[in-house]
């Protein structure tokens, strides 16, 4: 995937999957690669229920974009910085679905009404551990840090999915390793009330894991 850049002062402008998105240094640069989670999305929503997708740590919102272009989907994206909150609202206003996009600043845990049902759940969390997050000076540490083992963010991410996914709906989860996403399979096996399992792992190297995570029971 192409990935042109426009820099003006502190700001930048890359093509991702075709949509112009525009972002600064206190947020995560959009990654190329991750267009991937995006057509994953896509292809679980073309057989899955009705209703709208959820992006958990949507950042500039690129990745939930993408995955409502073109499919009359509306997005709920959520984010704890309140610049990448800003950013997704201006992206979603460039790509013309402003519309659809409905952009909370927040926790995972506490940005949707309990009667908030999705037939998709995005998320693009925090996986570095705690200890390694100094090996990458430039992202921010809001972006990257997801505690001790890396996980904790996502363990959070998988949880509010398990919550408001609608029955036989998925979660397309990014971490940054196979070793993350055993961790995580191992974690959902030990936590049966949720009623979520991994279906699927794809595993792009060098860059990171996609997992997809069915909700088939009522948590």
């Amino acid at each position: 995937m192409s990935q042109d850049v426009t820099a003006i002062g502190g700001t930048e402008t890359i093509d991702f999957g075709g949509l112009a998105i525009e972002f600064d240094d206190t947020i995560l640069r959009p990654r190329a690669w991750t267009a991937e989670q995006s057509a994953w999305a896509v292809e679980v929503l073309a057989d899955g229920p009705p209703g709208p997708v959820l992006e958990l740590c949507t950042g500039a919102g690129h990745i939930g974009l993408l995955s409502v272009l073109g499919n009359g989907r509306h997005l709920v994206a959520v984010d704890a910085n309140p610049d990448a909150c800003a950013y997704a609202r201006k992206n979603a206003v460039a790509a013309g679905l402003a519309a659809q996009v409905d952009v909370r600043v927040g926790l995972v845990e506490g940005a949707l009404r309990p009667d908030e049902r999705f037939a998709a759940v995005i998320a693009d969390p925090p996986w570095v551990p705690h200890d390694r997050v100094g090996v990458y000076p430039e992202d921010p540490l809001l972006a990257i840090d997801g505690g001790l083992d890396g996980l904790d963010i996502a363990r959070s991410c998988v949880e509010v999915a398990g919550q408001h996914l609608a029955d036989g709906a998925s979660l397309i989860l990014q971490l940054g390793a196979t070793v993350q996403a055993e961790s995580i399979r191992e974690w959902l096996a030990s936590h049966h009330a949720l009623g979520m399992s991994v279906v699927a792992v794809r595993v792009h190297p060098g860059q990171g894991v996609l997992l997809r995570i069915v909700r088939t029971a009522a948590a």
